[in-house]
């Protein structure tokens, strides 16, 4: 059972601009040990959602109060926040709405990344594009059209994710994780102020790799730039770190920063 608004309920007014729009920004929290892993970074994205979308959401402290007791019922899994606008409004206009919703759930920790961590993944090249949309881009907003077709042609492949460029053949992300790649000492990860989100395990991660004495460098690049890639990995806050063995017919070996990162990673706090 969900909480919406503090009720514990799984309906949803067909009102609610969330359902209607899109209208809302969410976020998705790794639980270990019933604690949510990194929970500053979540509120952050959330308050960064809520203010790019002007969403007047104010219940911060009931929000943290109900994270808190919904990660404790589950030693492992998965917390998740959405944030939408509420009901009102007449169309695309959001005049009069003044009380936001937010919804608080759980779920089981999702099996297979204990073995693509150990094992690695394939990625393959998606032929669906992200638009470029400097607004949006960042922000892990509730329209998310974009990820469920580039699912549905990994669920029509046989790799396990997908390699994403925006309309103008740029690296972007995965459909669910963001990308870094290494080339001797130099570390790089796609720029995602035009298309793509800002994932709370990608901010880390590039902080992590300053303390370790890397330098990570946001590019902009194409598909060229993994020909020359020593090593690949993928990251979102449940993986958190994922080796990547191939993407279309280039070949990796897991590598050892990759399997550092996700040591120092996959801990609470």
């Amino acid at each position: 059972m969900m909480l919406i608004n503090g009720d514990e309920t799984e309906f949803l007014p067909v009102s609610d601009r969330g359902l209607q729009f899109g209208d809302g920004c969410f976020t998705t929290a790794l639980i270990l040990e019933g604690k949510i892993c990194r929970p500053e970074a979540h509120l952050q994205r959330l308050q960064e959602g809520c203010e790019r979308l002007a969403i007047p959401f104010a219940d911060w402290q009931k929000l943290v109060q109900e994270m808190h007791s919904r990660a404790a019922t589950l030693q492992r899994g998965v917390l998740k926040v959405v944030i939408t606008r509420g009901s009102g409004g007449r169309g695309y206009s959001s005049t009069g709405c003044d009380q936001p919703r937010r919804i608080v759930s759980v779920a089981a920790y999702p099996a297979q990344y204990d073995s693509w961590r150990a094992q690695g993944i394939t990625l393959l090249t998606c032929p669906m594009r992200l638009g470029i949309n400097p607004a949006l881009a960042g922000i892990k907003h509730l329209n998310r059209l974009e990820q469920v077709m580039i699912r549905q042609f990994i669920d029509q492949s046989d790799a396990e994710e997908a390699l994403v460029l925006d309309c103008r053949d740029r690296i972007i992300e995965c459909c669910s994780a963001n990308i870094f790649w290494r080339r001797g000492e130099q570390l790089f990860t796609p720029r995602v102020d035009e298309a793509g989100v800002n994932g709370t395990m990608r901010r880390y991660l590039i902080r992590l790799l300053a303390e370790q004495g890397y330098d990570c460098q946001e590019v902009r690049a194409g598909l060229p730039a993994l020909q020359q890639a020593d090593e690949v990995f993928i990251c979102n806050s449940l993986m958190p770190v994922v080796p990547v063995t191939r993407v279309d017919t280039l070949t990796y070996s897991p590598g050892t920063l990759t399997q550092r990162l996700s040591e120092l990673c996959y801990s609470p706090g």
